[in-house]
């Protein structure tokens, strides 16, 4: 028997991020017994150093850890490797570079999805961006969707010091019903504000929205989803 193809997930940023992009994999594989669901090998290490705090230089680099974590991937017999953590594609360009086999882009996936998702007619939507400050201000989302020519929003400065930075470490703290409140509150702050739909641009996000607004979910496109579709197809394709 031939060895399997693997997916390889660099996780621990964070844990929980990391085993809901699991499931959501799980999920999309559509499997029906055992065998036929996606084989992963993951580094669901979460002592890589805080991606946020290096972003705004008050944390140590995470670069290091996660080219541990690459490595690892690498000797495991990965083939293709995604990282359920979107400020961590700040680093993305040196990761795959360190890399045997390709990285998916977040990103990317996700943008492939709001490009395939259907519009009602003579009506583009604008995209709210809820998302860590870092990756907002090393645009990751807002370069892509610029080039694939969708509107966006960002949330104020406000409104990441007063809802999303504390709703996404109090998830992180497993506190996910004062997380997921705080999370909603920044969401809805887009949407008052003219957003048609959201992009819960990080992987926290869609963790809080499930357990204090899932109605919100109807209107929002999860990056974690996208990049496991990302993942299947990779895989399906054989």
């Amino acid at each position: 028997m031939s060895a399997p193809r693997l997916v390889g997930v660099l996780g621990g940023m964070g844990p929980l991020a990391t085993l809901d992009f699991l499931q959501r994999l799980l999920e999309a594989s559509g499997a029906r017994r055992d065998q036929e669901h996606v084989p992963t090998v993951t580094w669901n290490v979460p002592q890589i150093p805080d991606r946020q705090l290096a972003l705004a230089g008050g944390g140590a680099d995470p670069l290091p850890a996660m080219l541990q974590g690459i490595e690892r991937l690498n000797a495991a017999g990965a083939s293709c490797i995604a990282i359920p953590c979107n400020t961590a594609h700040a680093w993305y360009e040196a990761l795959s570079a360190h890399s045997r086999v390709p990285i998916f882009h977040i990103v990317d996936a996700t943008v492939q999805a709001l490009q395939a998702a259907p519009q009602p007619p003579h009506s583009a939507p604008r995209i709210g961006l809820i998302a860590t400050r870092g990756a907002l201000e090393q645009r990751l989302y807002q370069s892509r969707l610029e080039a694939a020519g969708l509107e966006y929003l960002v949330p104020t400065a406000q409104e990441l010091d007063q809802f999303f930075m504390p709703g996404c470490y109090a998830i992180k703290a497993h506190d996910i019903a004062s997380g997921g409140r705080l999370l909603a509150l920044s969401a809805e702050a887009l949407l008052a504000r003219g957003a048609t739909q959201l992009v819960l641009a990080c992987t926290e996000v869609a963790i809080g929205l499930r357990h204090a607004a899932p109605e919100l979910l109807a209107l929002s496109v999860d990056p974690a989803s996208a990049l496991a579709q990302a993942c299947l197809r990779h895989w399906k394709q054989g």
